[in-house]
């Protein structure tokens, strides 16, 4: 009997507690339960139907709750009246300590995985992460609406953002905010689909095997669109196979929802993965694509294309940028918007986030690209850089982070690739790089602060310089004090 008891693993409701007090319990990490507690009678439960049951009005429970509120929070510093707060926590931090203020914050409820007050909008779980999990989960079944799933190597959070502006060109349309992406991002993104929406954009990141898979899970896309598969988060992924098969559970998610594929009809790799599967919408510089564009090279600056005989001025800097605006246009002509909404909609995006930016700061003009960066990415834009009109070109380049064995191979190759076009000035930062520049080469710094120090006095003028690197070097704050970059 105790053998059958603990093959059940469903989550379930109970109340417990003090006498006079009740409040909600739920195992949401699918954790065997053998017997539960309510209004402190002990019940034991052999039917898996019934737990399932439980669980499934656990989350409609809290799903009710949700729907009268003003949406979810996980940090009292940006909490709003009336959301419910999720007291999540990780290795450096713990919610629930926050629970009670965030009450008296004006929170309508707190889900809580610890014991902490006794007041009756404290809402007890197993687990706060896996809650979030599958409320998103539920709610996103309950919104019969086109859900597009979006990932890749680079470029998959300005994709999204142009995507966004097309749509919303007719569309009430919800996306990603930023790049909230993980596995925290994706469920916080769901539930922002309202009642009105018509269309929801989710970004989806990874570095490990297995991650996209489990967000497909929540999300089931209608439709996915892989921007590129590069050399990212070579750490997680253990190899460029790694990447490539991490990858394609998104491709494999649509295709098993019978979903339509928006693919780059220039990439091999990806027309690889899609071969022989029928619901296929592409695009690219190819005469075959559904949707057919090129680069417009008389451009000066900002990235042009020449799309239907006409020209789109772009903010963006960067040819590396053309595939993400004409997947833009691909999903805007499949969704049946105007040609002249979507030109408009890619001529009004103006980047930012320290993403394909084009900054002026006195007499230097900063292609300023720094939000991330993997050996493909910097490839791209080291390449677009040198092939780029204008005089007296200087890069300052950042480490790549995750990239686990490969790295000193990796920021290798990117300093060779850097040689190979003679900038006037080489400026490297990060540890990465260290003892890797020949003498009277270029400069190295160990981090920002350092490179800041050296920009402060160095009286640059006149130059075009490229920045670009991961996150975690913020190349950004060696600007921190001009024009009020942060």
């Amino acid at each position: 009997m105790a053998a059958a008891q603990s093959a059940i693993a469903i989550g379930v409701v109970a109340y417990s507690e003090q006498p006079g007090h009740s409040r909600p319990v739920f195992n949401g990490c699918g954790r065997a339960q053998e017997s539960i507690t309510f209004l402190k009678i002990e019940i034991t439960i052999f039917n898996p139907s019934i737990f399932l049951e439980l669980y499934i009005m656990h989350i409609k429970e809290i799903h009710q709750l949700f729907k009268v509120s003003a949406g979810v929070c996980t940090d009292t510093r940006h909490l709003q009246k009336g959301q419910l707060f999720f007291a999540l926590k990780g290795d450096h931090f713990n919610g629930n300590l926050y629970a009670e203020k965030a009450l008296e914050m004006g929170a309508a409820y707190s889900i809580v995985d610890e014991k902490e007050g006794h007041d009756e909008r404290l809402i007890l779980v197993e687990n706060v992460l896996a809650t979030l999990q599958q409320l998103a989960a539920f709610h996103r079944s309950q919104k019969k609406i086109p859900v597009i799933a979006i990932t890749g190597s680079n470029g998959k959070t300005t994709t999204k953002e142009l995507i966004h502006a097309v749509l919303a060109k007719k569309y009430n349309t919800v996306a990603t905010i930023g790049n909230l992406n993980n596995h925290i991002g994706v469920p916080l993104s769901l539930l922002t689909i309202k009642d009105d929406t018509e269309i929801a954009i989710i970004e989806m990141g990874a570095n490990h095997i297995g991650e996209i898979a489990s967000y497909c899970e929540w999300t089931v896309p209608d439709y996915g669109l892989i921007t590129n598969i590069g050399l990212a988060h070579l750490e997680g992924f253990g190899s460029p196979e790694g990447v490539r098969k991490g990858k394609n559970e998104l491709y494999t998610a649509v295709m098993a929802n019978e979903g339509t594929l928006f693919v780059n009809s220039d990439d091999e790799v990806l027309k690889q993965l899609v071969r022989g599967y029928p619901n296929l919408f592409t695009y690219g510089s190819d005469a075959s694509a559904d949707v057919q564009g090129m680069i417009d090279h008389t451009g000066s600056g900002s990235l042009s294309l020449l799309w239907r005989a006409k020209t789109i001025k772009t903010q963006l800097a960067g040819e590396y940028n053309f595939m993400n605006a004409m997947s833009a246009i691909a999903i805007g002509v499949y969704f049946n918007i105007h040609e002249s909404a979507i030109i408009a909609a890619l001529e009004e995006y103006s980047p930012d986030n320290n993403r394909s930016q084009i900054k002026v700061i006195g007499t230097n003009t900063f292609i300023l690209d720094a939000y991330n960066a993997n050996p493909s990415s910097l490839k791209l834009a080291i390449e677009n850089f040198a092939g780029s009109k204008g005089e007296h070109k200087m890069v300052i380049i950042g480490e790549m982070k995750e990239m686990g064995s490969y790295s000193k191979e990796m920021h290798r190759d990117i300093l060779n690739l850097i040689r190979k076009y003679k900038f006037d000035k080489i400026v490297l930062v990060g540890k990465e790089f260290e003892s890797l520049l020949n003498e009277n080469e270029g400069l190295y710094f160990a981090d920002n602060q350092e490179a800041k120090k050296w920009w402060q006095h160095a009286g640059i003028q006149n130059h075009i310089i490229l920045m670009k690197g991961s996150r975690g070097m913020a190349l950004e704050k060696i600007l921190a004090d001009q024009n009020n970059l942060l």
